[in-house]
């Protein structure tokens, strides 16, 4: 990506903030309206306990970029920065791998209140928009992880951030009709 000018720099940086925030638009409408307990709340438990709670989708998307942009920005996650892990105060570990978590463990990610929920969601939107500001688009081909083969690229994993994002902020906004919820 060396070689673009400053136009076209801005131009990319934008399309990513764009792409990222359209899964935020959507969380924000799966959330519209909803009480903590029908944002706890697995729409169809004993029928498909697979299909994660509002909460749940929410809290996992936001965890899912937060602990991929923070390393790539050179600081701490804002789960523990921001002091959102005392907040939400889970009975699960701070460095749970909620990608793995079961349905008895996904079942435990509750809020008493959504603005817990929401501020957590700002705080991580905030800092990864904050991030690809202030990206050299010329660091998109710097190989960030060697664990996979091919190793993975800046780009390559922002776009897999997007990515997750956007799926999972459908599958709240499908997680909310569910319950029967207009959306």
């Amino acid at each position: 990506m060396s070689g673009i000018g400053d136009t076209e720099a801005q131009a990319l940086r934008k399309v990513l903030i764009d792409a990222l925030g359209r899964s935020r638009e959507r969380l924000d409408r799966a959330l519209e309206g909803v009480s903590a307990e029908q944002a706890n709340a697995r729409p169809v438990d004993g029928l498909a306990p697979r299909i994660d709670s509002l909460t749940w989708l929410a809290w996992h998307t936001a965890r899912a970029i937060d602990l991929q942009i923070a390393p790539l920005a050179g600081r701490e996650p804002e789960w523990t920065a921001g002091g959102h892990s005392t907040r939400f105060d889970l009975p699960l570990p701070d460095d749970t791998e909620d990608w793995r978590h079961t349905p008895e463990e996904s079942a435990q990610v509750e809020v008493r209140d959504l603005s817990v929920l929401t501020a957590y969601l700002d705080a991580v939107y905030s800092s990864a928009t904050g991030f690809l500001e202030s990206l050299d688009p010329a660091r998109l081909d710097e190989v960030i992880d060697r664990e996979w083969e091919p190793p993975v690229t800046l780009g390559v994993r922002l776009v897999s951030i997007i990515d997750d994002a956007s799926q999972h902020s459908g599958q709240a906004i499908y997680a909310r009709r569910l319950l029967g919820l207009p959306g």
